[in-house]
């Protein structure tokens, strides 16, 4: 199909015209054939073109959308908080790589039309596809200047307009052509993040799991391989497989895995099952930065939860190196989401995720009630975004610490719970105590106690058991009606 814009005739690929469909499964199919003829249009005239002059036409292919035009109220259960529109109008959204996405898609849309007793409709958008989105992974893409012509003449390049965090942060957003946001991301956006995932992690998107383990500890990890080891050993665990860095695949428990030549900066490791209903741990290292870095990214994979499992200062005389910390608060001074999600803004408790830990934490140290609080203290965690802050004058950040009954204070767990508030990802943290820098006790070597290496052994086994739990429980049970705000979109 050729048309003419202001400097170059434009070549797009012939596509199925829009249609309604009632059945999720074949929407899902029918947006799997429009984004793959945008995908292979592009990467059959970026290969063809890429090593020659100018081409005297511009190629562009568009991401697929799902659209709904509804006139009624949804009639649903109240104690739901996903699956339908907020009120009569018209929503749509782009979508990207629903061979990834194909089970949340089907989920999503199969509560709409329920819902709604309407049909969606699948089509084209009016959303270019970037060429290096589309060719990722088949062709690389030449940096700017090793062309002999601007790729953007001829290719449509990532567009900052349409990759940005607009919806989630409750910005009052509309589409060009007026339609309100169905979904939380557009397709541009995930596929930047698509992108940085791999970058940053050095594993496909594909292998992400759908509950996320953050650690800032390396032991972490290793304890991680060892019980996705055991896993694989055992045909009843219902693990299939083990992901390491470098997208290394075992099925095998005695398998070997290679240490990559060049670590990524957040090395990530999958242990896996059917339905992405498995566990991923990302080692983030240290800072709020990073922390954002990586919930940014994953956020768009849609996980069901997703918690912290790192270290922290104590801050109580009370306490002991080894001791845990259940966050039931924040103080919020990482400062690194300020512009996103002000500081006054609560970060609440979510009570499934507070209770899966609280009966993690008990399950595996075998204590109950009042005992468990001989090395388990609920209360504020406070995150901040100086690792030396003990350097400058302690007056002022001691007195903040004070008057928010903080108990815990570390780098990465605020960020980590507001992102995921943000996101409308449940959260939680759990951290382990390994420095008390108010009572002379800093993290320097050999300070550790057998109760602390006893701990810190438990603590990952912790995380691994809550989300087990959080596994078992119902999609709409863990998605809390406390992460929507007014007017949210259908989908997850």
């Amino acid at each position: 199909m050729m048309k003419s814009d202001a400097h170059l005739p434009v070549i797009s690929p012939e596509v199925p015209v829009a249609e309604q469909f009632k059945d999720a499964q074949a929407a899902v199919a029918r947006l799997r054939e429009l984004y793959d003829i945008a995908v292979n249009f592009l990467t059959k005239t970026f290969a063809e073109n890429v090593t020659g002059a100018r081409p005297d036409t511009r190629f562009r292919a568009f991401y697929p959308e799902i659209r709904i035009t509804t006139s009624t109220y949804a009639q649903t259960d109240s104690r739901l908080s996903f699956g339908h529109v907020a009120g009569p109008g018209t929503y749509s959204t782009t979508v990207t790589r629903p061979d990834l996405f194909e089970g949340y898609l089907q989920q999503q849309i199969g509560l709409l039309i329920e819902n709604h007793a309407e049909p969606i409709v699948i089509g084209v958008s009016s959303t270019p596809m970037p060429v290096h989105f589309a060719v990722s992974g088949e062709v690389e893409v030449p940096q700017e200047g090793a062309l002999q012509f601007t790729l953007r003449d001829v290719f449509d390049v990532p567009d900052l307009a349409t990759t940005n965090d607009d919806i989630v942060n409750g910005v009052d957003f509309h589409h060009e052509d007026g339609s309100s946001p169905l979904a939380p991301f557009t397709a541009q956006r995930i596929d930047y993040s698509l992108a940085r995932l791999q970058h940053y992690t050095a594993t496909k998107a594909e292998h992400f799991q759908n509950h996320v383990l953050f650690t800032n500890y390396q032991f972490y990890v290793e304890e991680f391989e060892a019980y996705a080891r055991k896993m694989l050993a055992d045909p009843d665990s219902g693990y299939t497989h083990f992901v390491s860095t470098g997208n290394q695949v075992i099925t095998d428990a005695d398998a070997p895995l290679e240490t990559p030549p060049k670590m990524p900066q957040m090395p990530t490791y999958h242990l896996c099952r059917e339905g992405q209903g498995g566990i991923t741990l990302v080692n983030i290292g240290v800072g709020p930065s990073n922390a954002k870095t990586a919930t940014d990214h994953i956020a768009v994979l849609r996980p069901h939860a997703w918690l912290m499992v790192g270290h922290c200062a104590g801050l109580r005389n009370s306490q002991r190196l080894g001791d845990f910390v259940l966050a039931h608060g924040y103080l919020r001074e990482d400062h690194v989401l300020d512009d996103d999600l002000p500081v006054w803004m609560p970060i609440p408790a979510l009570a499934e995720i507070q209770i899966a830990l609280e009966q993690a934490v008990a399950s595996v140290t075998e204590l109950e009630g009042f005992e468990l609080k001989r090395i388990m203290r609920t209360g504020t965690v406070a995150t901040i975004d100086n690792r030396n802050w003990e350097l400058r004058d302690q007056s002022g950040p001691v007195q903040r610490l004070s008057q928010s009954r903080a108990i815990g204070l570390d780098m990465e767990s605020a960020t980590i719970a507001a992102n995921g508030f943000r996101f409308r990802v449940p959260y939680g943290t759990l951290l382990c105590v390994s420095d008390k820098p108010l009572h002379g006790e800093l993290k320097l070597p050999g300070m550790a106690s057998d109760f602390y290496k006893t701990q810190v052994s438990r603590h990952l086994m912790i995380g691994i058991r809550a989300m087990e739990h959080l596994r078992k429980m119902p999609l709409e049970r863990i998605h809390s009606r406390k992460l929507r705000s007014f007017e949210e979109t259908a989908f997850l």
